[in-house]
């Protein structure tokens, strides 16, 4: 969407010539004749940083409180203030930013500018908003040294504190672009960001996305944006779409200023240094996030981070409303989904689940706008036998509206395989275009909107650490995941990239061990090899999409081995890295597998320790983790869903007799049993609401899954009402 207006909002002139006195810089600015408008609180240091931009550039600088409310005025600002008092202050100061116009300067606002919602749609118009994100404490002190202690709009009772609190959310309404500013960021250091965000939002071209299997060589010269990876999903060559430039790195002073943020506060600062403005608008990306991660987590911390023992903690990532990780992607990614979408056609969403994945973006979609749900349909396949009986109530709740599940009498790796075939496979993605005016996508994490927010709540788990004091920020941690796809590792893995201090990936597997075996062996070994049922249903895979996202990182680039490795890997089943590549991967992570009586053995050893249960593939991490990391710096085991999800196993595992049938009546016995983490709110009313529904059940044929894709848009799309 932002796309398709690039070039017009970088390039389009506005001037407004409203009043008799107008500056024009006589040189070329970074952005044309637009502004660079500097916005933040008083004493963000916007006149100081703004001399020193407009000094780099060679542009005219313009204070608005000298240069337009003093000149206009013919009198100091303070003095207007106490003449007329704030309310007839902000009012006057809007009118006479009204009547200013200005083109190719550096403009620092006011702090109480951004008030006046008339003045700033005009200023707006001229230029770029950039807003000097200050921490509040260092505002307060700036100001004490100033000998300011009231500003505009502060009524008597008020502290400076709460109208700093109070005046920011009209900072992040107007702002183009966040220059986030460090606790013991000096001037000349804010000025350099602002050249720095000047130059990545004029440089749209530059934040684009390869496929890891195309030569970038022998490319067409066609650039794909974030805007296009979310909606196409899969790359056209049957690569993964991953940054041309990598991720941006972000210094201790910013990272210490995300420790003091909620969760939601977090994730929009990471996401909009991922995400370039003109692909999505920073108060979209806002909307966005704050709608994902909000009352809909059981947890208002919505990831927070639990000490278990020793040097172990847990990151909680099941407080969501499907009650599993996926949550804290699919709450955004089909928002950005239906933000991107082009107006033109129908999108089917096509989604392969072990199990958590399915629920998560069912929900997810079903909270689109109505606009929305009307041309976006998801179709979700799953395992009959793949999936625990709570997973499978979950999905197939979801029978109203545009999104529905069906299951397949095979494995997790037949629904990804087929689904895989079906992008591939240009007569009938042409057919359901020209013939039904419906596009694929997927859901799945091979889509790049998936990956990117779980990249949040590993920074996350770190800053809580710092916050809490268990690690001073640049000390170490090791993260220990549940891994069968390999999107959370790889997430993780990003998260190190942008400067998460995370010294070890632990990968750990259950008794399907392809990815320890190829981590410790360089050998990917798909022949005869069956795939085995366990108690932790999520990592029952053998093929591991990611994986080749993470060694097209760990082979830097080199997209030609990473087509033949896995065109090898389509063809025979089978390939191997090359041996210095091997010591490159056993430098960036460990891995190691647990069987399924040490899994039930984890869980109860746990429990009667410290009262905490831990679900399946939590304790199949901390097996791992006990085995394999040294203690000396903390570890994250990522727990990925809840244990009411496989009651079954969990009952098994505390020995626990007399077990009912009724899923819900099991999650009530569970209750009385486990003292933390609480009983999960949303899967208890999902499971009561549901009953048992019958649902579609397919057999492991391509041509019948294509015809379910077929109905299904009939179902979504087609249907006269």
């Amino acid at each position: 969407m932002g796309l398709l207006n690039a070039n017009q909002l970088v390039l389009r002139a506005v001037r407004c010539y409203l009043s008799p006195k107008s500056w024009l810089s006589t040189k070329a600015s970074m952005l044309g004749d637009k502004n660079i408008l500097l916005m933040g609180p008083p004493g963000a240091g916007k006149t100081t940083v703004g001399r020193i931009v407009a000094h780099r550039l060679g542009l005219s600088v313009i204070d608005v409180d000298d240069d337009v409310l003093e000149t206009t005025w013919k009198m100091p600002v303070a003095a207007k203030l106490a003449a007329i008092g704030g309310e007839r202050f902000l009012e006057e100061e809007g009118q006479a930013l009204c009547n200013f116009s200005a083109s190719g300067c550096v403009v620092s606002l006011t702090g109480s500018n951004p008030l006046h919602a008339e003045a700033m749609q005009h200023i707006r118009q001229t230029g770029l908003v950039i807003y000097l994100d200050v921490h509040s404490e260092d505002i307060i002190q700036r100001l004490a040294r100033m000998k300011v202690n009231r500003i505009v709009g502060q009524e008597a009772g008020v502290s400076m504190k709460d109208i700093l609190h109070y005046r920011k959310q009209f900072y992040e309404k107007w702002l183009d672009v966040r220059v986030l500013c460090g606790t013991g960021d000096t001037v000349e250091d804010v000025a350099e960001k602002v050249l720095n965000a000047v130059e990545r939002y004029q440089n749209h071209a530059g934040e684009t996305y390869v496929s890891t299997r195309s030569d970038s060589a022998g490319s067409s010269g066609q650039k794909t944006y974030f805007s296009d990876v979310v909606v196409e999903g899969l790359a056209t060559d049957g690569g993964l779409y991953v940054p041309k430039n990598g991720f941006p790195k972000i210094d201790a002073h910013e990272w210490l200023r995300l420790a003091d943020m909620s969760y939601p506060e977090r994730a929009l600062v990471l996401l909009e240094k991922c995400i370039h403005p003109l692909d999505v608008s920073a108060l979209d990306l806002r909307q966005m996030v704050f709608k994902a991660y909000g009352s809909n987590f059981s947890s208002e911390a919505v990831a927070p981070v639990k000490h278990l023992i020793h040097n172990q903690y847990v990151l909680e990532l099941f407080h969501g409303p499907t009650a599993s990780f996926k949550d804290l992607a699919l709450q955004l990614m089909p928002q950005l989904f239906s933000y991107c979408l082009p107006q033109m056609c129908n999108y089917l969403i096509l989604v392969a689940t072990s199990g958590d994945t399915g629920s998560a973006v069912l929900s997810g979609f079903s909270r689109l706008s109505s606009t929305d749900k009307h041309r976006t349909g998801v179709l979700v396949f799953f395992p009959e036998e793949g999936v625990s009986e709570i997973q499978k109530l979950q999905m197939t709740s979801y029978k109203e509206g545009n999104a529905r599940a069906v299951s397949v009498l095979s494995d997790f790796d037949f629904c990804q395989r087929t689904i895989k075939r079906m992008f591939g496979e240009s007569g009938l993605t042409g057919h359901l275009a020209v013939e039904y005016g419906t596009v694929l996508s997927t859901a799945n994490s091979i889509n790049w909107a998936r990956l990117l927010p779980q990249v949040v709540y590993h920074s996350s788990a770190y800053l809580n650490l710092c916050r809490d004091g268990v690690i001073q920020f640049g000390e170490p941690v090791d993260v220990c995941i549940p891994t069968g796809n390999f999107g959370n590792a790889m997430s993780a893995v990003y998260a190190k990239q942008m400067g998460i201090p995370i010294r070890k990936v632990i990968c750990a597997s259950n008794h399907n061990r392809i990815i320890t075996d190829f981590i410790t062996t360089g050998e990917y070994d798909l022949r005869g090899r069956p795939l085995m049922l366990s108690h932790s249903p999520a990592i029952d895979i053998l093929k591991s999409s990611n994986l080749e996202r993470f060694i097209y990182h760990i082979s830097e680039g080199d997209s030609r081995l990473v087509k033949d490795l896995f065109t090898c890997l389509d063809r025979q089943q089978h390939f191997q890295v090359p041996e210095p590549l091997l010591g490159r991967i056993q430098q960036e992570v460990l891995a190691g597998w647990c069987s399924e009586d040490e899994c039930l053995a984890a869980i109860q050893s746990v429990h009667t320790q410290t009262g905490y249960v831990m679900d399946t593939h939590t304790a199949v991490a901390k097996v791992v983790s006990d085995r394999l990391q040294d203690g000396s710096c903390p570890v994250v085991l990522c727990s990925t869903a809840h244990y009411g999800k496989f009651a079954p196993a969990v009952f098994k595992a505390l020995q626990i007799q007399n077990i009912p049938e009724d899923p819900v009546e099991q999650l009530k016995k569970l209750r009385s049993t486990a003292s933390r983490p609480e009983m999960h709110r949303d899967m208890m009313t999902c499971l009561k609401e549901s009953g048992r529904r019958g649902h579609t059940v397919c057999q492991a044929d391509y041509s019948v899954l294509v015809e379910e894709v077929e109905n299904m848009i009939h179902n979504s799309f087609l249907k006269v009402m």
